[in-house]
């Protein structure tokens, strides 16, 4: 799913599909049914996120899935920090001002608008997304927001706009109180899966130590 090391950072389908779960990660907890403008208030109420999470990503002709575990943040005032563990420590950064990613003990690769202007204005589509905003959705996907009973619902994505139609096929989020799952169709035919657990909203600011993540 991740950059290996030594590869560069470009701005082509690649990048943007190894970033964009990443991207997802905003959606704070959920209350039983409510509609896409409920959800947009709820995820800007939520000052501070914290959760486990597990991926896998099944490639196409790959014998085996690829895993990865490790612990995200997201801090509505700071943005997103992304920390895997396994199978490799690699520490992502999503923030107004870039994206930085570092794996092991390597310098990180930054990504600003200025020496990568096609790819930060995909991520200010992306973090758009983090607050659940209506008429972004709209202009770039078809959205089918499903209530499936007992407090659980789904939100199925369908890219109308490119880059997003090039590359995946749809993106399905699905939870209860909290976003649960996020899977991912791509048009080469590969998945992959978010599963999101032990989620955390206190203390609701970032203790000093996560202020430090953040400034890496």
């Amino acid at each position: 799913m991740f950059r290996q090391p030594g590869h560069s950072v470009r701005a082509n389908g690649s990048d943007i599909m190894r970033f964009w779960p990443l991207f997802l990660l905003l959606c704070g907890p959920f209350a039983s049914a409510v509609t896409l403008d409920e959800l947009q208030q709820r995820f800007t109420q939520q000052p501070v996120v914290r959760a486990h999470f597990e991926q896998t990503r099944a490639i196409k002709d790959m014998p085996q899935p690829l895993r990865s575990q490790g612990e995200m943040i997201i801090a509505r005032d700071k943005g997103l920090l992304w920390r895997q563990t396994r199978p490799f420590p690699m520490t992502l950064l999503l923030d107004d001002a870039r994206m930085a990613q570092q794996i092991n003990d390597q310098p990180p690769q930054v990504v600003t608008a200025q020496n990568n202007p096609q790819m930060f204005q995909f991520n200010h589509l992306l973090r758009a997304l983090f607050q659940a905003d209506r008429q972004v959705l709209e202009q770039n996907f078809r959205i089918d927001f499903q209530d499936n009973g007992q407090g659980r619902w789904r939100l199925m994505l369908t890219p109308v706009t490119t880059p997003l139609d090039k590359i995946f096929a749809s993106i399905e989020l699905k939870g209860r109180d909290y976003l649960e799952t996020i899977n991912l169709s791509d048009k080469q035919g590969d998945q992959t899966g978010i599963v999101f657990s032990q989620h955390r909203l206190e203390p609701a600011t970032l203790t000093d130590d996560e202020r430090q993540r953040f400034a890496f």
